[in-house]
């Protein structure tokens, strides 16, 4: 009897399913053309909740538009590889919702999916999507961790508007479009550092005026005319190794802008490209020297140029600013080098007055290199000694420019 009556249970609840409108558990569904499943509602008591990849043998494959509209006792979503489509709305207004993880089969982020999730923290969005459309987690007041896939492609205005607690934030290379001009990223109000490493760099980043850190990465290979025209805020930069060509005006009134590492394959500097970054004191290239466009760094600018040992073109560097040797170099063969007085230490020399910064870690294979002194070397050398060295059972020093 006991057989049988969990076989009549398990054939009276497939007969259901196969209705145009299902119920299962806590959730309500729809049975598409092809056998699959949609996800059309919720109606479960909240918390924690995972949505499966299957129920009862079939397949679910999207989720609704306002599946989850309003549901107030949402904490957290896990969302099953097997969901391809997310509606539009579809958690608009979970203000109680803290923890997104979305599956590697969601192409794409819907308009207004997670609008208004207030208390919303942290977002992994899975390799599958491609494109997050308009106002996709805008006014997510406390989103603080963001990682976007490496397939997104394209991301429009105001998906991530308003998203006032967001930190730091890393564009794939992947990513093609960003709304140019728009609102994908305004109102971002603590959004500081960024990693940029679209293939070519675009006024995609205009909206966010609280940047001060920026990176473009390896896969970029131009930065645009204009691209960071007056970005008061930006402090640092750094460009990657692949970009060629740094266009007219790309940083120009950055008047905040202290240091610019550039990377070794920049052939061409456009005119005007750092002209009033009245901060700039120091640029530092990786490569041979590029051409310049007219008043590149003109502007009441105290910026020194520097370069490295091996590079080419520099004897030709028509100054302001004057371009530097930067070839700082620890000794490890005189008697500088050792424990002197409870303390380990080393001379470093190079080029008199190059700024250099002493960096530690305690593993190389998860190098967290940490500064440890930043100076100048006055007349050409300058001792270093580390007080804290008995602290660790081994330590690795290296230098780098500030």
């Amino acid at each position: 009897m006991k057989t049988k009556s969990n076989l009549f249970k398990f054939c009276l609840l497939g007969a259901v399913l196969l209705l145009p409108t299902a119920v299962q558990a806590q959730f309500t569904f729809t049975t598409n053309a092809d056998n699959t499943l949609t996800l059309t509602g919720y109606t479960g008591t909240g918390g924690a909740v995972i949505i499966p990849d299957t129920t009862n043998g079939m397949t679910i494959t999207s989720i609704g538009v306002n599946a989850f509209y309003r549901k107030y006792s949402l904490t957290s979503v896990t969302i099953g590889n097997s969901v391809t489509n997310i509606g539009s709305t579809a958690f608009y207004h979970c203000t109680n919702l803290t923890n997104v993880t979305i599956g590697n089969s969601v192409t794409t982020i819907r308009i207004s999916t997670f609008y208004y999730c207030i208390k919303l923290i942290s977002v992994t969005i899975g390799n599958g999507v491609t494109s997050i459309e308009p106002g996709a987690f805008k006014s997510c007041s406390n989103l603080t961790n963001l990682t976007l896939g490496n397939s997104v492609t394209n991301i429009w205005n105001s998906a991530f508007q308003d998203c006032t607690s967001l930190k730091s934030l890393t564009i794939p290379n992947s990513v093609t479009s960003i709304s140019i001009g728009t609102t994908a990223f305004s109102g971002c109000s603590s959004l500081k550092s960024v990693t940029d490493d679209m293939t070519t760099i675009g006024r995609e980043l205009s909206s966010i005026y609280s940047l001060t850190h920026l990176i473009i990465g390896d896969h970029a290979t131009t930065v645009s005319s204009g691209a960071f025209d007056h970005f008061g805020s930006l402090v640092s930069l750094t460009i990657g190794n692949s970009v060629t060509s740094i266009g007219n005006s790309a940083f120009h009134y950055c008047s905040g802008l202290t240091s610019v590492t550039i990377g070794n394959s920049v052939t061409n500097i456009g005119s005007s490209a750092f002209q009033i970054c009245s901060l700039l004191r120091g640029v530092y290239f990786r490569g041979n020297a590029p051409s310049l466009g007219s008043f590149v760094f003109t502007g009441d600018t105290n910026a020194t140029v520097y370069y490295l040992p091996g590079t080419t073109g520099w004897d030709n560097w028509v100054s302001p600013p004057p371009a530097v040797l930067w070839n700082p170099q620890a000794q490890t063969g005189d008697g500088s080098f050792g424990v002197q007085t409870n303390q380990f230490g080393f001379n470093i020399t190079g080029t008199t007055n190059i700024p250099i910064v002493v960096e530690a870690c305690t593993n190389l294979a998860n190098s967290g290199w940490m500064p440890l002194q930043t100076c100048k070397l006055t007349n050409g050398s300058i001792y270093f000694s580390d007080p804290q060295w008995t602290n660790y059972p081994g330590r690795f020093y290296r230098l780098r420019s500030p």
